[in-house]
């Protein structure tokens, strides 16, 4: 059963919701999150990414940055720029982009469920990308940036959403990206529905953030070592989390572009390919693959259509993942690409950035680019529930959830 509770999150004050939200830290590089907190000073990246505030030559992991970013939080905190909720609860956060609607609820979920595995994840991490969150989220005494869960679409749950949207919502602005964000608060009388709802849950999923997710539970770790004599009721035994139902949620394909044919002239590279894949001219525009087994190439200024052949296909549920075919049957036995995590002739490209990207990186760095049909969440709960990881960049969320709209305090109460 699944621990997700309300809590007394600090939120914006009225009225600065729209300035402070931000997309999540990881989503820049240094000279571009410095960018954004130049042209908007009340950016949440300015804390998410501390960095900014200091010469470029300042290290972006030194002690003083995460000092910083504790600073510039509790004075914003005493400034009146945040308010902490009287009472615990939850919230429905509603992100709207090209008119679809995503819809969740805002909670808290338990360090013990990450670590007994009734939340689940899909992909390993890396220490040195954890150990950076590990110090920002310890030194600031909060977490600043929500884990995006998902969960099998329950009833009650729903119910609690739309009843709460029923009323005026608390937050709704605009981003600069042209997303729609709205907020509404749960009335007390469905505190208890819902997090009674949530127990009833066989498993939450790791939708995104597992980096986030890793380290507030490492943090909490550490708080419980720290305090000998915890009782699993303090809020460093849970994260900020958002949930989401598996029918709100869109994955978008997540394509791949390679620097060259290892070696190969193009028709030899073609005639390889076709021991495996069945290949066809697409026509002169981008091919977007229209099902599971099919990937476009664009190679030479042409477009073609890859069916796999189906003594490639499996009914794992990892080597059955597009990603896995690709990689297992071309990437690697032909262009040699054995590691994508490391190797430097592999790319990849969000499909939030569309597949004339992948034109444009084959007409300037690269020499080929394959696009690819999305991985299904149905696909994601598979390999998580068998104990099984992905292989790396298979999937690719949007809208990313903004940070800064609610924090969750390890301490608690402040007042």
């Amino acid at each position: 059963m699944a621990d997700v509770r309300p809590f007394r999150a600090y939120r914006p004050v009225k009225g600065m919701e729209e300035r402070i939200a931000a997309l999540p830290y990881d989503v820049y590089n240094r000279e571009e999150a410095a960018e954004v907190v130049k042209r908007n000073p009340q950016s949440f990246l300015g804390i998410d990414r501390a960095e900014c505030w200091f010469d470029p030559q300042v290290d972006t992991y030194a002690p003083q940055v995460y000092e910083k970013a504790r600073q510039l939080l509790w004075q914003e905190i005493a400034d009146g720029w945040f308010v902490q909720e009287k009472e615990a609860c939850y919230y429905v956060y509603q992100q709207i982009m090209e008119g679809r609607r995503q819809t969740g609820i805002v909670a808290c979920a338990s360090i013990d469920d990450y670590q007994n595995q009734v939340i689940k994840k899909h992909e390993n991490t890396r220490s040195d990308k954890e150990a950076d969150r590990i110090r920002h989220v310890d030194t600031c005494d909060m977490q600043t940036g929500p884990i995006f869960l998902a969960y099998r679409s329950e009833g009650t749950l729903r119910a609690a959403m739309e009843t709460a949207m029923q009323k005026e919502p608390l937050y709704d602005f605009l981003s600069e990206d042209g997303i729609a964000h709205k907020v509404w608060i749960i009335e007390r009388d469905w505190t208890g529905v819902v997090r009674e709802a949530f127990a009833r849950l066989g498993a939450i999923y790791i939708a995104d953030g597992h980096h986030r997710c890793a380290s507030a539970v490492k943090v909490g770790l550490k708080r419980r070592e720290e305090h000998p004599g915890y009782t699993g009721e303090e809020e460093f035994n849970y994260f900020l989390a958002v949930l989401f139902p598996e029918d709100e949620l869109q994955i978008m394909d997540y394509n791949r572009v390679v620097r060259d044919l290892n070696g190969l002239e193009e028709e030899d590279f073609l005639k390889e390919v076709e021991k495996r894949f069945e290949v066809e001219a697409a026509g002169s525009g981008p091919y977007r693959p229209e099902r599971k087994g099919c990937f476009g190439m664009y190679l030479g200024d042409k477009w073609y259509k890859l069916t796999a052949r189906n003594e490639i296909l499996s009914e794992d549920v990892v080597d059955g993942l597009d990603v896995s075919v690709l990689q297992d049957h071309l990437l690697e036995p032909i262009l040699g690409i054995r590691d994508p995590k490391t190797d430097k002739r592999i790319d990849f490209v969000g499909g939030i950035r569309g597949l004339s990207e992948l034109e444009r990186r084959v007409h300037t760095d690269m020499k080929a680019a394959f696009s690819m049909y999305p991985t299904s969440i149905q696909e994601l709960f598979a390999v998580a529930d068998a104990g099984r990881l992905m292989p790396p960049k298979s999937t690719w969320f949007e809208p990313k959830l903004r940070s800064g709209l609610f924090l969750h305090s390890l301490e608690g109460e402040q007042d």
